[in-house]
């Protein structure tokens, strides 16, 4: 199987595989939503069917929600958890102080409601998500579809003032209609290119009318396991402050991955 994999694939696999070793018998663990964090469900699908783990997990999206059934996941809402030992979710892009942005599965609204509800949150990336600033990927908003693009003008009016470079905004399309999130509403992507202040720009949209949430993740993430394509990877934490290098047997686990998709 892992001869098969591209090195980007390799690198999502081995933190994937790395950080569920993080996970023990008894924990409540939220689970993130996208294509890394699907490598972890099947990881610990496979972990709970081969040596018994007993897990109860909190997804973030209803997709998430999905595989974990498929592969043998005990799920339980948020509600019913209270409160979660962990949460391990992936990252569109992180920088040196393990803040984030998130949102490019739609799912930002209740990753980052899962993440805060969390003991310990776990970043689970390849390295080419790592970045010195915040911005190149687009920074999406979730906003209620009433009045959509009065809200989206005065995003844009108030990134005037803000230290970014970019000051372009897209709604995110599903084909010819607009994307829907689990809550019902729609994504607005920010293309600010370099974001100056993320912690400024993230409390400033969110007291905006009719922004829902941002995906800023700033000071939520504990730990971040970086995924290499050799198969090497470095778990980073930013309360201790140490960084630890391994090296991820990849083994033969047939069949494993056969159906995953992005």
């Amino acid at each position: 199987m892992s001869s098969e994999l591209s090195p980007i694939d390799k690198a999502k696999f081995v933190c994937a595989k790395r950080a569920a070793q993080f996970v023990e018998s008894g924990m409540r663990v939220g689970l993130g939503t996208g294509s890394t964090a699907a490598w972890l469900v099947r990881c610990l699908g496979e972990t709970v069917r081969n040596e018994g783990l007993s897990i109860k997990a909190v997804p973030t999206s209803t997709r998430t929600a999905e595989l974990a059934r498929r592969v043998g996941i005990e799920v339980i809402s948020l509600d019913q958890a209270k409160w979660l030992d962990l949460t391990i979710d992936g990252a569109d892009e992180f920088d040196a102080e393990l803040n984030l942005i998130k949102g490019g599965g739609g799912a930002l609204l209740q990753e980052k409601i899962v993440a805060t509800a969390s003991d310990r949150m776990i970043v689970i990336a390849d390295i080419g998500k790592e970045v010195e600033t915040l911005g190149a990927f687009p920074l999406p908003i979730e906003v209620i579809p009433f009045g959509w693009q009065t809200t989206q003008a005065l995003v844009e009016e108030t990134l005037v003032s803000m230290d970014v470079l970019g000051r372009e905004s897209t709604l995110r399309m599903n084909g010819d209609a607009p994307f829907v999130t689990d809550e019902g509403n729609h994504i607005i992507d920010l293309h600010l290119k370099r974001i100056g202040n993320a912690r400024q720009l993230a409390l400033i949209l969110n007291q905006m009318p009719g922004v829902v949430e941002n995906g800023l993740f700033i000071d939520i993430c504990d730990t971040v396991v970086v995924g290499y394509g050799d198969g090497k990877v470095e778990v980073r934490d930013i309360n201790d402050g140490t960084v630890a290098k391994e090296q991820v047997e990849f083994g033969e686990t047939q069949n494993l991955f056969s159906d995953l998709t992005d």
